[in-house]
Order: C-alpha cells, then structure tokens, then sequence
C-alpha cells in the first residue's frame, strides 16, 4: 500500500497536526460554556473516522443513484429509524449537514421567496437561520419577529398574535439559540392556525431533552420540526427533519 495511504496526519501535514493535537488538549483543560458546543462520545470519533467518509452517494435508502451503497442504507436507515422512535413520529429525513440546512430544505418547501415568517427576534433568543439579516433566510424571506416580554423575560404570546393578525405570515416559526424557557407549542399552534400559517419549530437546542422526555415535545402541535443531531443529541454534525 502507498504510504500515502498510510501516514498519520501529524507526519503528512505537521501544522494539521499540531492544530489537532492543540484542541485536544484545550477541549480537555477548559470549561466549554458555549451552548450549542457538541461533546461526542468514542463512538462517534470511531464512526465519523471510517472508510465509509470515502462513499458518494444521491437518493435516499433503497433508491440511490450510485452502486456500493447498501451499508450506506444501513446507516442512514438507523438514523431514520431512530429519530421516529425518539420523538414519536411517522417521518424523518436525516439528510441535512446541519440544522440551518434543515431549516433552508423547509422553506424551500413550503414558502416562496418574499413570504412573510414571522420568528423569534435575535435579540430575544432567536436564531440567525430564522430570517435574520445576515442569513440568507433574511434575504429571500419578508421577515418578522416577535419578543420577549421586558419583565419576565417569556415569549410576549399576546404580541405574536397581534403581529400575526397584521402580516399574516405563510409561516410561523418557533425555537431559538438562547431563549431557556419552554415554549408553550399549543398556543402558537393556534395562533398559526388562526392565520392560516404552517407551523415549524426548531428545537435543536433542546431535542435531547425531549427525547429524554423532560422537555415537552413540539411534535403533536407542529407541522415541521426540524433540529440538529449534535448539542444535546451528542451525535455527530447533521440535521434531522
């Protein structure tokens, strides 16, 4: 075999290697107090470092457009599998590399370019895939946001339904990346209801809680969820629909 093949990364690229060896040694000295940082077991170091990184694949399990991918299916099959068993529903797509791709695959789905969302502002706990301006999804979208209320720091729910009223949103969308309150999932499912918007919430933050079962679960008031497979799910990097 070609030592090309061979060699480990701190003799084929010593700068590599010196950066891998250094963030080892500093995720293993300092406190990680950054919310959304993903803690993976061995497991999953051994998975995400296997030969199956090599396979190209398009299509979903039992209908790809390249041969050699049945171990493939298996995997991703699993993952599937899993998800609905974890959160109790009838279809999950595993497919998004992170959780703003789960979000942008909903919108391209189910709204148009210039329709209007309304979502949790950034300031109050929002997150950036949302209709933010930096992200594309503020771009392409007519975005609104709701608050939180000055006092107690809860989603104001009587200011969502005044601005839904008034901008009727295609979609309504709830979840954040700093708000640690739980949301009431009902009330803006008939908020949503009553302007006739579909209804996602992104519950990456939190979906280990709700597969745990000490979180309430979005997935009998929504029509999408989407979240990530790492934060509390302590998976590797990817996104669930």
């Amino acid at each position: 075999m070609s030592e090309f093949f061979k060699t480990p990364v701190v003799e084929a690229d010593p700068l590599i290697g010196d950066a891998l060896t250094n963030e080892l040694q500093r995720q293993q000295t300092q406190i990680e107090l950054i919310a959304s940082e993903n803690i993976v077991s061995r497991a999953v170091l051994d998975a995400l470092g296997h030969p199956m990184t090599n396979k190209t694949l398009e299509g979903y399990p039992g209908n790809r457009f390249h041969g050699g991918g049945e171990y493939v299916d298996v995997v991703e099959q699993a993952a599937i599998d899993r998800a609905r068993e974890l959160f109790a529903c009838d279809y999950v797509n595993a497919q998004p590399h992170s959780g703003t791709q789960a979000n942008q695959a909903v919108f391209f789905a189910t709204v148009k370019p210039g329709d209007r969302i309304l979502s949790l502002n950034l300031a109050a706990g929002g997150h950036l895939s949302h209709g933010a301006n930096p992200n594309l999804s503020g771009r392409w979208f007519a975005a609104h946001h709701y608050g939180v209320d000055r006092e107690t720091g809860l989603i104001d729910y009587n200011a969502v339904e005044r601005i839904a009223r008034e901008i009727r949103p295609a979609l309504l969308i709830a979840g954040g990346s700093a708000y640690p309150r739980c949301i009431d999932f009902e009330r803006l499912r008939h908020i949503a209801d009553s302007v006739d918007a579909l209804y996602l919430v992104d519950m990456a933050h939190f979906a280990g809680l709700v597969a745990a079962g000490v979180h309430p679960s979005p997935l009998p008031h929504a029509d999408i969820v989407t979240c990530t497979t790492t934060k509390t799910m302590r998976g590797p990097r990817g996104g669930l629909i």
